[in-house]
């Protein structure tokens, strides 16, 4: 690779896969390794963050894995603080957190309502309390959180949590780029259109939509303006870009990396 991070630090929420294959969070931490950066790679799951950060040392690059909870603040501000004793800088923050449940505001109940609301926006606020004061203090930061393209519209699934969270999470991202414009740091968002990856087959609810796991494939592959999802790959080189030099002037964008999915007319 090309070195684009060269001996950044990257604190990657997120950055195990809830499954075997690639998520976006795991491909974007084994890319950021590969472009010079040192990870800080934090999953609920330590064994999921582990394997991360395994692979990237495997490859002779510099990770660490860490275990948190992305809703507590108490776990997310000792997470932080650990990258800061060990490294001394935080120089990206990436959010690669979300869950998503079935149902319309009548049949979800309230505690799925607020455990998605928890886990996909108040996460981000949790994790730039923390982050932010060391990047205002160093003059420099870059931020990138995932969102979806179902922050633009409605799919076909009753997904009224997931929708709301992540539209919120967009504009939180657009919030937290203006307010530190002028202190050196940027704040992103990349919104994954169909994107084949372990959460999204893991998902019985979608597999039970399909019928099948076939069915799930081919509906995603033709619903997409190119005849095929895309990969989680796609996803980390987007946020490679967001997260180097290269975009020093890009902040408070909403980059969907969708195929065009999300700018198709029906």
């Amino acid at each position: 690779m090309s070195g684009r991070l060269q001996d950044k630090v990257a604190l990657i929420f997120g950055a195990g896969s809830s499954g075997p294959g690639w998520g976006n969070g795991k491909a974007t931490a084994v890319r950021f390794a590969r472009e010079g950066a040192r990870i800080v790679a934090v999953d609920i799951n330590l064994e999921a963050a582990k394997e991360t950060a395994d692979i990237i040392a495997g490859e002779g690059g510099d990770a660490l894995p860490v275990a948190a909870d992305v809703t507590q603040a108490d776990q997310v501000e000792a997470a932080v603080q650990g990258v800061l004793e060990a490294h001394g800088r935080i120089d990206v923050l990436h959010n690669n957190v979300g869950i998503g449940n079935f149902g319309g505001p009548v049949e979800l109940p309230l505690e799925e309502w607020h455990k998605v609301m928890d886990v996909n926006l108040t996460s981000a606020f949790l994790t730039c309390k923390y982050v932010l004061p060391g990047m205002e203090a160093q003059g420099s930061g870059a931020i990138i959180n995932i969102s979806s393209i179902a922050s633009l519209g409605v799919g076909m699934f009753p997904y009224s949590a997931y929708y709301a969270s992540k539209a919120a999470l967009n504009h939180l991202t657009r919030a937290v780029a203006i307010e530190y414009a002028d202190k050196g740091i940027r704040a992103n968002a990349i919104l994954p259109g169909l994107i084949d990856t372990p959460m999204v087959r893991g998902s019985e609810d979608m597999v039970q939509h399909y019928g099948s796991m076939d069915e799930l494939e081919k509906a995603r592959h033709a619903a997409s303006p190119t005849g095929r999802m895309g990969e989680a790959w796609d996803i980390a080189a987007a946020a490679v870009f967001l997260a180097s030099d290269e975009a020093k002037y890009v902040n408070g964008v909403t980059l969907a990396v969708d195929g065009g999915l999300s700018v198709r007319m029906r």
